[in-house]
């Protein structure tokens, strides 16, 4: 072989060796595309696969379940994500797993509440107090709401003098909405203030999604994380090793992961896009599973909830849920600017403060006695950036918008983000959101 032969062949091998590591993935026509094995990414592709259409699931992480993780702390399930099915009448999660026989929870039924005041329980007149204050709290609120849009901190500033206004706007913002109530719309929190009962999954949500939700969605390629989006004609997707074509795409990745800029798209997405994604930045619940040497568990019955009266507004707090359902670990949360800054801090200094917490709400001892403290980790997690999202003061309508198609449905976003409903944060609201978007493909 001469040598322009010789150099031909090593071009054709180098070649070769290109396709062997980026081709167009082996399913050419493929009528939808999702991206992400989360809730609504496994909702999508079953509801597609329902409708006899050809999809595929691309996840960037070695597992499904996206935020709904459940890890075995103490020998028992342990969700360090998504936690409850709310608003049980109408979660359409609440059937499926009734119909695959697994076992739910009254979560409200199976707590007791128990407040403390400087160190000691809470008197009556102290549950007077704050009952009150939390009603005030909601009038003002939701009248703020009707009149516009300001932040949720801004609408309750008539009760800057109340004793109980930190502990109830934590409560509402930091560990329920895991935002900031001065970066929070009000109209948010209002439209999304849950009700009716919440159910605990026994095998925890993450493991839900692995044994059930998983299969109805099918064809699911893990470790697939995706650099790009084309959506100008027919869509193509882009992972770091392959490409897939089809008809129509939905992203249902975080806005945290949107914002970040870690999924190239062309053409750019649309400035009213854009702005919802601005518009909509991811809170931070943590969550910590607390094991110890307790042979009196503390003297507390299973599913006791300990809070404590927030001395002020934006004061570092926690709360914690001794033996849940019986189990033996203590959870705890810690929502909104303090657990932005601990996520930052690092583990270390998540852990030193989970044990001060700990002692203030249970003891120097029983913090003394703590053998072992699971963490979360959704802050620093690149492929989430957060816990769940909320909508900024001025905001409240870009859930709707990050939700509508683009180009005759070939993008489509879906997820909790794009909740309307009352179900935004949650994984029923994740659920209807992958089963809408793939009917609007």
């Amino acid at each position: 072989m001469d040598n322009s032969g010789t150099q031909m062949a090593i071009v054709k091998q180098y070649l070769l060796t290109l396709v062997s590591q980026f081709r167009v993935g082996d399913m050419q026509n493929l009528d939808v595309i999702v991206v992400g094995a989360g809730v609504a990414g496994l909702a999508a592709a079953h509801t597609l696969r329902g409708m006899g259409r050809t999809v595929v699931v691309l996840e960037a992480a070695d597992r499904v379940g996206g935020r709904a993780l459940t890890v075995p702390v103490a020998g028992e399930a342990f969700d360090l994500g998504a936690t409850w099915l709310h608003d049980a009448a109408r979660n359409p999660l609440v059937p499926i797993a009734r119909a695959h026989g697994e076992t739910l929870i009254d979560a409200d039924a199976a707590r007791a509440r128990r407040l403390l005041v400087d160190g000691r329980p809470a008197t009556h007149a102290d549950h007077a107090a704050y009952a009150a204050a939390a009603d005030r709290f909601e009038t003002l609120a939701r009248a703020a709401a009707s009149a516009g849009d300001p932040s949720l901190a801004d609408a309750v500033a008539a009760m800057e003098d109340d004793p109980w206004l930190a502990t109830v706007e934590t409560w509402e913002a930091a560990q329920i909405a895991a935002a900031d109530a001065r970066d929070f719309s009000v109209r948010d929190w209002r439209d999304n203030a849950l009700e009716g009962a919440n159910l605990w999954l026994a095998g925890g949500i993450g493991g839900f999604c692995a044994r059930v939700l998983a299969p109805l969605a099918g064809d699911i390629r893990l470790g697939a994380p995706v650099v790009s989006v084309n959506w100008d004609g027919l869509v193509t997707v882009a992972t770091a090793r392959e490409s897939f074509q089809a008809r129509s795409c939905i992203v249902t990745v975080s806005t945290g992961v949107l914002a970040a800029g870690t999924i190239g798209f062309t053409p750019p997405l649309p400035a009213a896009t854009r702005d919802a994604i601005a518009g909509l930045p991811m809170g931070l619940l943590s969550k910590v599973a607390v094991e110890g040497d307790w042979p009196d568990r503390l003297g507390m019955a299973p599913g006791t909830s300990i809070r404590q009266r927030v001395p002020a507004r934006y004061a570092p707090t926690m709360s914690f849920h001794c033996w849940p359902s019986g189990h033996n670990y203590v959870s705890g949360f810690v929502g909104g600017p303090t657990a932005w800054a601990l996520a930052r801090a690092g583990d270390d200094a998540m852990r030193d403060f989970v044990r001060a917490r700990f002692a203030d709400l249970l003891g120097a001892d029983a913090a003394a006695r703590i053998t072992k403290i699971t963490l979360s980790g959704w802050g620093t997690d690149p492929l989430h950036l957060g816990a769940y999202c909320y909508a900024r003061p001025g905001a409240a309508g870009a859930r709707a918008v990050l939700g509508t198609p683009l180009g005759d449905g070939r993008l489509i976003f879906a997820g909790e983000a794009t909740r309307t409903d009352g179900l935004a944060g949650t994984v029923g609201g994740s659920w209807l959101a992958g089963e809408e978007a793939a009917r609007r493909c």
